[in-house]
């Protein structure tokens, strides 16, 4: 081709090669293989539902017709006023994953690494690649973050550290002593993001310092959602904090009007219902232990639970019954939780906390597929 030629055009757009990288994020099903509707315990949704202010308010919500506030002005005030937190430092997403995005995309691009721990949420990856940064996994402890591991995998090419605490899908989790040693030894200059999605189960005299290290520190953004605790996942409600330099700049890339009408309506009632919220953390902690309990008495059999500190358990499955079998087996009997090859998960299923009789038939049905398997 000579100089004054032009190239040959694509037949199409051509999408970027770090976009062309990203396997799309699968959500837990509601279906079986064969199309069937099953008790639904992939998505780690809230069992008990949502709370009845919430709903009341999402039937008064302001009319559709009408653009709702851009700054959820009254939401940040009500968690402002809630966790004692200045409301200019407080941001919304749509959901917490568009901040999980921000985050990535403020500070990370081309030739940067993302860096999060193996077993982490499976969005990090891809938030990751959707800047041009290259993910980076750091070797788990037994499922868990091992401190040492993830700051042996800094390095001067390293801008966002992503940690999920209690952690998406194992459930392990930071006291607040590990995560300060973590945030101490990152460079200053490392955006460290906690992620709480599950932080309302949590006990509260067990928690994590997260929102105090956001509150002292600029390389610190905290995010939350509405989604389990507060039963709000269809309206796609989720928080951030951090220093308020930083969450000026992530309000620059956030989509405007990110939050509905009835979004914001919805969840500010939730904020109001704290007795809701702490209704779901007892009967998550009490079916949790209860399920847990029974999933150690088949240990001689190979199955063993992940301490989960969130609404829900890993069960490894390490003898004659696999994880395989075990998922097509519960959704025989009407169950679908999550199998997670995709995440280097084969040998596991995650399985979401439910009402009483949807965990005592899962653990019965397990307690039968060991047996028959030998």
């Amino acid at each position: 081709m000579s100089q004054t030629e032009s190239p040959i055009p694509a037949a199409r757009p051509v999408p970027k090669p770090w976009i062309e990288a990203i396997h799309a994020y699968v959500p837990g099903k509601a279906k079986g293989d064969d199309g069937r509707v099953l008790i639904k315990l992939s998505a780690n949704e809230n069992p008990l539902g949502t709370s009845e202010a919430a709903l009341a308010a999402r039937q008064g919500a302001v009319a559709p017709s009408l653009y709702p506030d851009p700054d959820s002005t009254a939401l940040r005030a009500a968690l402002g006023a809630r966790h004692g937190i200045a409301p200019e430092r407080i941001i919304m997403g749509t959901g917490s994953g568009e901040l999980l995005n921000c985050a990535a995309a403020a500070f990370a691009g081309p030739g940067d690494e993302v860096l999060y721990v193996r077993y982490g949420f499976s969005l990090y990856d891809i938030v990751a690649r959707r800047c041009g940064a290259e993910p980076v996994m750091a070797p788990d402890a037994d499922y868990g973050t091992d401190i040492e591991a993830l700051l042996a995998a800094v390095n001067d090419r390293t801008r966002v550290v992503f940690l999920a605490n209690p952690n998406n899908p194992t459930g392990t989790y930071l006291t607040k002593s590990e995560l300060a040693r973590l945030h101490r030894a990152l460079p200053r200059d490392v955006l460290l993001v906690i992620d709480q999605a599950y932080a309302e189960y949590v006990a509260p005299e067990d928690d994590d310092g997260a929102l105090e290290l956001a509150a002292e520190h600029s390389n610190v953004l905290v995010t939350r959602t509405f989604s389990k605790a507060y039963g709000l996942a269809g309206e796609r409600v989720g928080w951030g904090t951090g220093d308020s330099a930083l969450v000026e700049i992530l309000n620059r890339i956030r989509g405007p009007f990110n939050l509905s009408n009835s979004a914001q309506a919805t969840a500010l009632a939730a904020v109001g219902d704290e007795a809701f919220v702490e209704r779901s953390r007892t009967h998550n902690r009490e079916e949790r232990a209860r399920f847990v309990d029974a999933i150690e008495a088949l240990g001689n059999h190979g199955l063993r639970a992940v301490p989960s500190e969130a609404n829900f358990v890993l069960v490894l499955f390490e003898g004659a019954l696999s994880a395989e079998a075990a998922y097509a087996g519960l959704a025989e009997r009407g169950y679908i939780v999550r199998w997670l090859p995709g995440q280097g998960l084969p040998q596991a299923l995650r399985i979401t906390i439910g009402l009483r009789e949807h965990m005592d038939a899962i653990a019965a049905a397990l307690a039968e597929m060991v047996e028959t398997a030998g």
